[in-house]
């Protein structure tokens, strides 16, 4: 694997090293290595099998705890919201959070850590899913805000906006692993590609690409 590198991903390839939090893997598939410690990198890599089996338990038991406080109907309508919610908030946390330039280094490092290192290394098919060691602890903060909303219903929209975040997951996985055939797949797959080779400051959306054509993120010129 040939990690691509840019002047932007050096400078923060270099704060991370003075902060020593990350080192070059000598390893035979040249994974760039986020930690030194070996347990804490084994925790920023997934294969595409432990992410299925994870949210094949977690999805159902999400719904397990919310069965019986809102009608199916009602269900099914906070769930389309969530989705909804999750499309706006994977735009908007991609766009604004993942690739924030502040000043702030230590923030600049933990940008990176969380999605500049996929930049530098977009291939790399144990970091194209995000880690349950992420994902779960944000989405327990996020289940805290639904349920602080809107009481025992808030458990059906986190169910849609968790489905949301399995889907753009497996979709973003699939944008770089997979061949992805079919006109509305291949045109998903074009979008993200473009953000990583042509623009990284535009096409944020990754499910939902129709999103950086409302707020003018659009790749505009396919010139580097």
């Amino acid at each position: 694997m040939v990690p691509i590198r840019c002047e932007a991903l050096d400078r923060e390839f270099r704060v991370l090293s003075r902060l020593g939090a990350m080192k070059r893997a000598a390893s035979i598939d040249n994974r760039m290595a986020l930690f030194q410690n070996a347990w804490l990198e084994r925790l920023t890599v997934v294969s595409a099998f432990w992410f299925l089996a994870t949210w094949a338990v977690l999805l159902p038991l999400i719904a397990l705890a919310g069965w019986g406080a809102v009608e199916p109907l009602q269900g099914l309508g906070l769930i389309a919201a969530g989705l909804l919610v999750w499309s706006l908030f994977e735009y908007a946390m991609h766009r604004y959070l993942f690739h924030w330039t502040g000043r702030f280094a230590p923030l600049r490092a933990v940008t990176f850590l969380i999605h500049g290192s996929h930049h530098a290394q977009p291939n790399d098919r144990l970091r194209n899913l995000m880690p349950p060691v992420v994902s779960i602890p944000v989405g327990l903060c996020i289940w805290g805000i639904f349920a602080l909303l809107l009481g025992d219903a808030g458990t059906w929209l986190f169910l849609g906006f968790m489905i949301g975040y399995v889907i753009y997951d497996l979709t973003h996985f699939a944008c770089h692993q997979l061949p992805m055939r079919g006109r509305l797949a291949r045109a998903i797959k074009r979008h993200h590609m473009r953000h990583h080779h042509i623009d990284s400051d535009a096409n944020f959306a990754v499910t939902l690409i129709v999103w950086d054509r409302l707020f003018g993120s659009r790749v505009r010129s396919l010139k580097r």
